[in-house]
């Protein structure tokens, strides 16, 4: 049985690039060794028969402007998708790191399904499992929760499919509890943006043509208008053309609660706290290397898909991307932390969420070519992509074995060369890097400073200091 490609599917399939793979890539850590064999099954009754585009590859038309479809791969094995190998000596993060690294830049196979799985033991005493699969079968939040689903909250639970739909056990997914504008809405975004499509290239060369377009989509044009005309982040230490090698490194675990401390006393909230720590960490790296710049653009996934309500079997992408402007040309942990707060503020009021979704929407229904310019247009917009997933806040388990830690990092498209992964799991924060190895070829630099700067923000005698006008919504996740 076939189904076609959704526009906003199709966008991130053909933005495939050998210097950026839409490829979602995550890695379980685990203390002790797993049993592959139990992974295995516990893989084919959950992911592959709970959703069928685990067992089904693209196939493009043959015909001009016709969408790709998903169709049964006809020789679809498991051993074509899940792989077992040992970590080389010495088997400690930096060797984990560098193999995770390496897997990034490989390609998935068109005339497979778009998944691998990769267990890889003698991790210390333990293992990791590297997950990677292609953007086009859904979006972070929903990889994130078929991924989870593979888990349980006993470690003698049996293998037989999830009962939740990949409901992890914390649902409030992405930036904290970002609101979330109605689908409705979204949907008359998407429909009065399909004009856009018809206009072909002039929207990716010409933002005074998107201009005159802007009132085709009434209410949302000055959003779009100001999303096109938001000028490109300057070349710096961390920003250029991205070559194809990536390294990978991330931090120690914090104190979840901790972080909540330091976001209570400065009525702020932990994404706020993290994004602060993050901004004043690249300001000193690119202080380092004589870089200075006053503010940098990330790009971070607005969730679309309700939260309560299990998955949908077709999985698929429902989420757009906003522009948050990380202060690193500012001075001061303190000061720093009640610019991102303010800025998060605007964006949570704010439509670039559903007006950029249905961009994306547009982006699918063009012929390649123009899809290309439209995704340089943004992407120079921008240095970093940054995702924020709030896991289960009790430990899970798989195939027996306890979780450790998880880390999920969302692709890069374009000319963006950095993706960031701050996961919350069981009252621990993990932080992230994914970098362009020509651009970045010391991460774990940045990482270093990240801690020194949540320290930082921790030590802040905020009992003498102004407070942030607002305080965060009551889905803020604090």
């Amino acid at each position: 049985m076939s189904s076609r490609l959704s526009s906003a599917d199709a966008a991130w399939l053909h933005m495939d690039r050998p210097t950026n793979l839409m490829v979602i890539n995550s890695v379980l850590l685990f203390d002790q060794p797993v049993d592959w064999e139990r992974v295995k099954e516990i893989t084919q009754r959950r992911l592959v028969d709970g959703y069928p585009k685990f067992h089904q590859r693209v196939v493009e038309s043959r015909l001009p402007l016709r969408p790709a479809s998903w169709e049964e791969d006809p020789d679809f094995a498991l051993e074509h998708h899940m792989h077992r190998r040992a970590l080389p000596a010495p088997g400690d993060a930096a060797a984990l790191q560098e193999l995770v690294g390496d897997l990034m830049t490989m390609p998935l196979d068109r005339n497979r399904a778009l998944w691998h799985m990769y267990m890889v033991d003698g991790y210390g005493d333990g293992a990791a499992l590297i997950v990677r699969m292609h953007h086009c079968i859904a979006d972070g939040i929903a990889l994130a929760r078929v991924m989870l689903s593979l888990t349980d909250s006993e470690p003698e639970a049996g293998i037989a499919p999830a009962q939740d739909g990949g409901r992890p056990a914390s649902s409030r997914l992405l930036l904290g509890g970002m609101p979330v504008p109605g689908t409705r809405a979204v949907s008359r975004t998407i429909r009065a943006g399909s004009a856009l499509a018809r206009q072909g290239l002039h929207i990716a060369t010409s933002p005074s043509h998107a201009a005159t377009l802007a009132g085709a989509i009434g209410r949302d044009g000055a959003t779009l208008l100001r999303l096109l005309l938001t000028p490109a982040d300057a070349a710096s230490a961390i920003k250029g053309d991205p070559g194809v090698s990536r390294r990978v490194a991330w931090s120690k675990q914090f104190s979840l609660q901790g972080v909540k401390q330091i976001a209570h006393a400065h009525d702020a909230t932990v994404n706020d706290v993290l994004l602060a720590g993050v901004s004043g960490a690249l300001r000193h790296y690119l202080q380092g290397r004589n870089s200075p710049v006053a503010e940098i653009q990330a790009m971070v996934p607005f969730n679309l898909r309700p939260l309560d309500k299990p998955i949908p079997r077709e999985l698929g992408n429902k989420f757009g991307l906003v522009f948050l402007p990380l202060p690193v040309g500012t001075s001061g942990s303190y000061r720093r932390l009640v610019e991102v707060h303010r800025r998060m503020q605007e964006i949570k009021s704010g439509r670039d969420g559903p007006v950029s979704y249905a961009v994306l929407g547009v982006m699918g229904m063009t012929p390649e070519p123009v899809e290309r310019r439209i995704v340089d247009l943004f992407s120079a917009k921008g240095t970093a992509v940054m995702t924020n997933v709030p896991g289960p806040r009790e430990i899970v388990y798989l195939a027996g074995t306890p979780v450790r830690a998880v880390l999920v990092w969302g692709p890069t498209s374009g000319h963006i060369g950095m993706s960031v992964s701050i996961f919350s799991y069981h009252g621990q924060v993990t932080v992230g890097l994914m970098v362009d190895a020509a651009l970045i070829p010391d991460p774990d630099q940045i990482v270093k400073q990240l801690e020194r700067e949540l320290k930082a923000l921790g030590r802040l005698d905020h009992e003498h200091r102004p407070r942030p006008a607002s305080r965060p919504t009551a889905h803020a996740h604090r």
